[in-house]
């Protein structure tokens, strides 16, 4: 499988299968939406937007970065949502790094929203597109962020080998600057579980795809 990992900013043309990761903590928090019923998730492009969004869609909920905020019913935290009842409901998700690097590659002809919760569901989907190059959003830091490159390339690795080992990947995300802002209270909206939640692997039995649904970008579980 040919593979490229590459930072939002990076990103020069449509690549035919993107892989859009976002450990902490857009995508793990999209899985847990999923898991607590949610129906879709419409990625938004601004707040404005997901609000907009939200008045149209009475049974809709929003969900954003950092601290509550008016018109907002959720933030970016799994260990804040795990609670909460999304049963039939449509989220609307805006995020700083994870939501606008699915919008950078829309007109893919496959787009998958990961983390380490849908890991292996996401490779195994990979599998089915072997002959496919795949290019990997690096969400956060511009790129750089080690906590999506570690999952970015742990999901590339067990896509052609089953059995890699996810030890050394996790460690890297665990120690990652991310992790360490989480962990010391400089971001917002978290909860103290929220660093374990994202690093659990395979927690979800489904991967996500995003496409376009009614002009907007909608991502759905998908079993694998």
């Amino acid at each position: 499988m040919d593979t490229r990992f590459v930072g939002i900013a990076d990103l020069v043309e449509t690549p035919s299968v993107a892989v859009v990761v976002d450990v902490m903590r857009a995508f793990t928090v999209a899985a847990w939406a999923f898991a607590q019923g949610a129906e879709k998730i419409v990625l938004a492009e601004s707040l404005d937007e997901a609000l907009a969004i939200k008045a149209r869609h009475p049974n809709s909920v929003a969900l954003k970065d950092g601290p509550p905020a008016p018109g907002f019913d959720l933030v970016n935290s799994p260990g804040l949502l795990r609670s909460a009842d999304l049963g039939g409901r449509t989220v609307v998700q805006k995020t700083t790094a994870g939501t606008v690097g699915a919008l950078a590659v829309k007109e893919a002809s496959l787009v998958l929203c990961a983390g380490f919760v849908v890991a292996e569901a996401t490779a195994r989907l990979l599998r089915t597109r072997a002959g496919d190059g795949v290019t990997f959003v690096v969400t956060g830091e511009d790129g750089q962020a080690e906590e999506d490159l570690a999952c970015a390339q742990y999901i590339a690795r067990r896509a052609v080998e089953a059995g890699t080992d996810a030890t050394g990947f996790l460690h890297r995300a665990a120690e990652s600057r991310a992790a360490a802002e989480l962990a010391q209270g400089i971001r917002q909206g978290v909860h103290p579980d929220d660093i374990a939640l994202c690093l659990e692997l395979d927690r979800f039995p489904f991967a996500m795809v995003a496409s376009p649904e009614d002009s907007l970008m909608v991502l759905r579980p998908y079993a694998v």
